[in-house]
């Protein structure tokens, strides 16, 4: 009979969002995709008890699912931009949680894995929960998505020691870049990469820790 019940994690996933607005996460529509995504259906059964925890939880291959503050937070820098965000690429699916989250904030998200399990997993739980503007690419991060370049916005979930020159230019001008940079056990920034007309300007945020960006693909 216990098997027949699922747990309840409406209270618990409303009162992630009231933390997250007291972390300073003030987006409604980033507050509101993060109340209705289901946070529990992007982990193992085992960690369903933390997940709405802030803390980060493993994944597989070494690979983790951030905390929630760090998913809303990157949400909310991409969605800032001085244009209008429509289309964003996110390099890391993993999970799926953080591209669950765009695709209720933008009309179209791209998500790049270099895992395969990882994307397959990924589009499964995005068929269960209903999200029909994500579409999906098997292959190294490093590349992005040129062909469907340029993009509103890009938010990478993985930290490369520097920045990626080739994600920078498949950004719209004034389109932003999220990326946390710098090497696994040293400091990392979150920074914002802004394209303009003439240039890229870089903005400094939160100190994080990210697991590595790595290149080439896998099964």
């Amino acid at each position: 009979m216990i098997g027949m019940f699922r747990r309840d994690y409406t209270w618990a996933r409303a009162a992630m969002v009231e933390r997250l607005r007291g972390q300073g996460i003030s987006n409604a529509t980033v507050l509101a995709a993060m109340n209705e995504i289901a946070r529990e259906e992007f982990v193992d059964e085992a960690l369903r008890m933390r997940v709405y925890e802030d803390c980060s939880l493993p994944i597989g291959h070494g690979q983790t699912l951030s905390q929630p503050y760090i998913v809303a937070r990157m949400t909310e820098l991409v969605l800032a931009a001085s244009i209008p965000v429509k289309r964003v690429l996110e390099i890391g699916t993993g999970s799926g949680y953080q591209a669950a989250i765009l695709s209720r904030c933008v009309s179209s998200v791209f998500t790049v894995e270099r895992i395969g399990a990882f994307l397959d997993t990924a589009k499964q739980r995005h068929r269960t929960l209903g999200l029909g503007n994500i579409r999906y690419m098997h292959r190294d991060g490093f590349k992005g998505w040129p062909s469907q370049a340029p993009f509103d916005g890009i938010l990478v979930t993985a930290a490369p020691p520097t920045l990626p020159d080739e994600l920078k230019a498949q950004l719209a001008v004034g389109g932003r870049l999220i990326v946390p940079v710098g090497q696994q056990g040293e400091a990392q920034r979150l920074t914002v990469i802004t394209r303009t007309e003439k240039e890229f300007r870089s903005q400094y945020f939160d100190a994080v820790s990210f697991v590595p960006m790595l290149p080439g693909e896998m099964s």
